[in-house]
């Protein structure tokens, strides 16, 4: 809903909770899902601390999926900040660990979710979108389809339309962005929609396509 004072609210009573249940894993799961959340909305210092506080977290014999969904979460940290080169390193750790922890069986809790190599992938297309690298989110669209929730598939398509946007692909940006407008809409989800927006703010011309006309046409009288 893009509430985001409430979220953090929530966000620190689920921590408090987990730390007062003496899970170690579910507080490190809950303060990296926080980092996650401050690493979106662009606050890369906070998303940052909050991540080394979840590695603190962890115990030796903690599950390596653990390893490596944080090491995504400093990624989109290290984007959010702007920093290349260390968001790089962090994704190259998460797909290593992946890839060296194959054999697991299933997901530990609390991971309900499978953390695996099409997440890091679109964990990568997130960072490109934050750090305007058209490399890392242009033809990223199979891994929009990968994801498993819509609301989390259209957040995804958002990124790949920023991706073909600081490429110059103008058209497909905004048709791609139309697609993720069209589930935020259906679902009213805020954040979606102000992703769309943040797309459209980006973007100046004085004689806008179809397709960019259709995305104002489809954006005005929005109160999400």
């Amino acid at each position: 809903m893009a509430d985001h004072g409430s979220a953090r609210s929530f966000y620190g009573a689920a921590i408090k909770a987990a730390r007062s249940g003496m899970s170690p894993l579910l507080a490190s799961y809950q303060t990296g899902s926080l980092a996650q959340f401050e690493a979106h909305t662009g606050n890369a210092v906070q998303a940052l601390n909050l991540a080394r506080n979840a590695r603190k977290c962890l115990e030796p014999n903690s599950p390596p999926v653990a390893d490596a969904w944080l090491s995504s979460v400093e990624a989109l940290g290290h984007a959010a900040a702007g920093d290349h080169r260390s968001a790089d390193r962090a994704l190259t750790r998460s797909r290593a660990v992946i890839e060296n922890s194959s054999g697991e069986a299933r997901p530990p809790w609390p991971w309900v979710f499978t953390f695996d190599e099409s997440k890091v992938a679109a964990v990568r297309v997130s960072c490109g979108a934050k750090l305007g690298l058209a490399a890392w989110t242009t033809g990223a669209v199979q891994a929009a389809a990968a994801t498993g929730h819509a609301k989390q598939r259209a957040l995804l398509l958002m990124d790949v339309a920023v991706g073909h946007l600081a490429a110059g692909q103008v058209e497909a940006a905004f048709a791609l962005a139309g697609q993720a407008l069209e589930t935020g809409l259906r679902y009213r989800s805020g954040r979606i929609i102000e992703r769309g927006r943040a797309l459209r703010r980006s973007f100046s011309t004085s004689s806008p396509s179809r397709t960019v006309r259709d995305f104002d046409e489809r954006l005005h009288g929005v109160h999400l």
